[in-house]
């Protein structure tokens, strides 16, 4: 699976860049027909401490699945986001079978 991620509004670090690839890329044990990932991290400038936003699009054949979160960081946003990812990729695949 590719992953291509970029960070909007900073710039960001080695860790946090490994840490998305490595959460990430485990929605391919969900389902190996994943064919690829986009990452957007974003750094809202705002007086609000939950001011990081992970937005994460898989691609799939036959689909786009999407998920966004906002939290306190990026690292939380992104476990959020692969969670509802994760829960989205099994719901397709038991359709895909259903079928």
């Amino acid at each position: 699976m590719e992953i291509n991620t970029q960070s909007i509004h900073f710039s960001a670090s080695g860790a946090l860049l490994e840490f998305v690839e490595k959460k990430v890329s485990k929605l391919e044990n969900v389902n190996q027909k994943v064919v690829s990932a986009d990452v957007y991290l974003r750094l809202e400038k705002s007086e609000e401490k939950e001011n990081k936003i992970s937005e994460i699009k898989l691609n799939v054949p036959g689909h786009t699945l999407f998920a966004k979160e906002q939290c306190n960081s990026f690292e939380e946003s992104i476990d959020l986001a692969v969670e509802g990812l994760k829960k989205q990729l099994k719901k397709a695949k038991e359709k895909e079978i259903g079928r």
